[in-house]
């Protein structure tokens, strides 16, 4: 299937929508709500949902599979195809499901011997408990109350630089300067709240992310011919990919970019 490309855009009020993402910006991990029952159309939905959420590189993924119907566990084989692909990338990305110990699914995935593979748990919270510490803490540096001023776009510029130099990828620099600057920038701007950056090891590469208290997510207008490269669009032209998403208390931004040209997965 063709893919769009980025921003990966996800917003925490789309109840109507088959699935929707949040993320955890202190751990990392990434919750995904299915919801409905079981269809051709909501299986290729989630299932590009779910590759655009690994674009992000996230150290976990939990699917929240409670207000899913899935009568016929017609959906293993995608839940495994996405666990494959999960677990080669590099780190690998851990994917856990939530459901109960009963549902034709969970049974389905028993007997292809998918606890192997990933885990299945009973309850958010407990998925949550196991998860939640898998990211080492020395792969991230971050920073919290940043206030919303110019002042906090090279503060957050220095923390790449930090971050370059711990993880020798000095060829990163230069790019995630700008695309911190932009991210932190865009913030000021626009939310006018408290703002949290942070830069993750993402084996090769790294993963800038900037979060505030205003829920709207960015949006990248057009640039006419000529106009010179700022804000967002600085962050679509440096960055291996990037987007938004939902956190508890606003939203998070984030960009990926690698030390050598290669897929995500």
């Amino acid at each position: 299937m063709t893919e769009a490309g980025p921003p990966y855009l996800f917003g925490g009020d789309d109840r109507g929508a088959c699935f929707s993402v949040t993320c955890d910006a202190e751990s990392g991990l990434l919750e995904i709500t299915v919801r409905g029952r079981f269809s051709l159309r909501l299986s290729m939905e989630l299932y590009g949902g779910l590759r655009k959420c690994l674009a992000e590189h996230p150290t976990a993924i939990i699917a929240d599979l409670a207000e899913f119907d899935d009568p016929y566990a017609v959906s293993a084989a995608m839940w495994l195809s996405i666990n494959r692909t999960a677990a080669t990338m590099y780190p690998p990305v851990q994917l856990a499901l939530v459901m109960s110990p009963v549902a034709p699914l969970a049974g389905r995935l028993r007997r292809l011997g998918a606890a192997h593979f990933f885990p299945v748990y009973p309850s958010l919270d407990q998925a949550r408990a196991a998860l939640a510490g898998t990211a080492p803490l020395t792969e991230r540096l971050c920073l919290s109350h940043l206030p919303p001023e110019a002042s906090s776009v090279e503060v957050a510029s220095e923390l790449v630089d930090i971050a370059c130099d711990s993880w020798r990828m000095p060829e990163l620099v230069a790019p995630s300067r700008a695309i911190m600057s932009a991210l932190v920038g865009n913030a000021v701007e626009h939310a006018g709240t408290d703002i949290g950056a942070a830069v993750w090891r993402r084996g090769a590469g790294l993963h800038l992310s900037v979060r505030d208290r205003d829920p709207r997510l960015p949006r990248l207008l057009h640039r006419q011919a000529g106009e010179p490269v700022h804000g967002l669009h600085t962050v679509d032209g440096k960055s291996t990919a990037w987007g938004a998403m939902a956190t508890s208390d606003g939203k998070m931004v984030w960009a990926t970019l690698r030390t050598r040209r290669q897929r995500p997965f």
